[in-house]
């Protein structure tokens, strides 16, 4: 894939395809960190800070959440089911 160096304000910057950033799961204000590595420009997506704790946390709240279905039982459970 090919693309220029532009002009952006008093900076230089390059447009990504969006088909790229789909397939890297990137998006608008995604973190990134850049580096250099040997003579290439890396460009790598940053995790999401603090997205296991929130997963976490969101796995201790649906415990607390009674199971609404226990117990109630239609007509597919009594017949269709084979144990």
């Amino acid at each position: 894939m090919k693309t220029n160096i532009i002009s952006i304000g008093n900076s230089q910057g390059i447009i990504l395809p969006a088909q790229l950033l789909r397939k890297l799961q990137v998006s608008l204000k995604s973190e990134v960190d850049i580096f250099q590595e040997d003579d290439s420009i890396v460009i790598k997506p940053r995790p999401r800070r603090g997205w296991e704790e929130q997963f976490e946390a969101a796995g201790k709240e649906a415990e607390k959440v009674p199971d609404l279905l226990q117990g109630i039982l239609n007509d597919f459970d009594r017949e269709e089911w084979e144990w």
